[in-house]
């Protein structure tokens, strides 16, 4: 099987001014890439597990969604494709990661990595279909709308020494220290997650925007990004078999509905 035997993504094409982008939620690893991993790798522990099964309620909300489907462990979109660092002089994995958040090995060996022909081939396959698709996306939403919204959703373990001290606050919301979205947005978004009891959360914290929020995100042409760095902890087991919990996402899920019609508020407030 090649690294084409299936999709980049998965695409609902709504009809609000929002697209959802679910770029590190898939799992799926061929052959003879999976042959390569680690044993721990072979979990692909470093997924956003469940993402698609939280948010469903977008749906009805008109967003259109747009889900990849093979593993981070082949390549990482929201990573620039020259694989520069997002966070220069800080911990991160690169465009196609050899190291697991826990720091152990991705590859059985050194030898088993991906060399630059192998990376570009991943990166022509994967990483510029869906980044075709999500610009395309965007192009059509503001064309119809006038405005476009971009919201890019995340999840990772509250607790991961290699990237942060302590424990994650439940909601990291992340603009690019303002750059990538209207301020009146993120300040209608960041109100709900100040009311939502038993939720900690940040702005620009350690998780400012990934390549997807920096590279999409244009204000000033019309073009609102925000990325959601969400703890796992909020509605899944952290641990394997990383099993969605839906007792405990059923008490997430309304406020993240209610960010996501506050955003549509904006969003159609400066519609043409």
């Amino acid at each position: 099987m090649s690294i084409t035997d299936r999709p980049a993504f998965h695409f609902h094409q709504g009809t609000a001014p929002l697209l959802l982008s679910m770029p590190h939620a898939g799992t799926y690893v061929p052959p003879a890439i999976a042959a390569r991993l680690s044993d721990d790798a072979r979990h692909v522990p470093d997924t956003d597990w469940h993402l698609d099964r939280l948010y469903d309620f977008a749906r009805e909300l008109g967003a259109s969604i747009l889900v990849a489907t093979h593993s981070r462990y082949v390549i990482d979109l929201n990573r620039p494709p020259d694989g520069a660092s997002l966070y220069p002089g800080q911990a991160t994995t690169g465009l196609c990661p050899t190291n697991t958040f826990d720091a152990t090995r991705v590859y059985r060996a050194k030898a088993d990595e991906p060399d630059d022909a192998q990376i570009a081939e991943r990166r022509e396959a994967v990483w510029h279909p869906y980044h075709a698709k999500l610009e395309e996306e965007l192009g059509r939403i503001r064309a119809e709308h006038g405005v476009a919204g971009l919201w890019d959703a995340h999840s990772i373990r509250s607790v991961l020494p290699q990237f942060f001290e302590g424990k994650l606050p439940d909601l990291n919301f992340g603009t690019n220290k303002g750059a990538t979205c209207d301020d009146a947005m993120t300040q209608a978004i960041i109100a709900i997650a100040g009311q939502a009891a038993g939720y900690t959360w940040v702005l620009d914290g350690r998780y400012t925007g990934g390549y997807i929020t920096r590279h999409y995100g244009r204000p000033q042409d019309n073009v609102h990004a925000i990325q959601l760095e969400m703890c796992q902890s909020t509605y899944m087991q952290e641990t394997l078999p990383f099993d969605y919990l839906p007792d405990v996402a059923t008490k997430i899920q309304p406020h993240l509905k209610h960010m996501l019609e506050a955003m549509l508020g904006f969003l159609r407030s400066r519609a043409a």
